[in-house]
């Protein structure tokens, strides 16, 4: 099991921007922010691997950006140009292997305990 923690989550009007952080400690491979949303599922926002292997949901494509430092095994997402639609609480999911589908929440095996984003003027 590995133990992931987030940071930086917060409040921030439309069109502003934050850093989400997730340190992990075990062994990962491919790591991944998710977001939910009270009634909905949790759905994959940004996924990358060690291998380089990176994905975007479509709706973030150009306004998110996600990095992994894999020596220390800090995964970011920087997140521009904020809408109210971003707002939920983001997980940082971290699996051991090479995942097939990087936004898909089944292929994780370890999650963060979420930080809360909140978009609105």
């Amino acid at each position: 099991q590995v133990e992931l923690v987030e940071s930086g989550g917060g409040s921030v009007q439309p069109g502003g921007s934050l850093r989400l952080s997730c340190s992990a400690s075990g062994r990962t491979f491919c790591m991944a922010w998710f977001r939910q949303v009270p009634g909905k599922e949790r759905e994959g926002v940004a996924g990358i691997c060690n291998d380089g292997k990176t994905t975007y949901q479509h709706s973030v494509q150009g306004r998110f950006t996600i990095s992994l430092d894999k020596a220390r095994k800090d995964l970011s997402l920087q997140m521009n140009n904020l809408n109210a639609e971003d707002t939920g609480m983001y997980y940082c999911g971290s699996s051991p292997y090479r995942n097939y589908n990087l936004l898909d929440r089944r292929e994780y095996l370890s999650w963060g305990q979420g930080t809360q984003v909140t978009v609105s003027s």
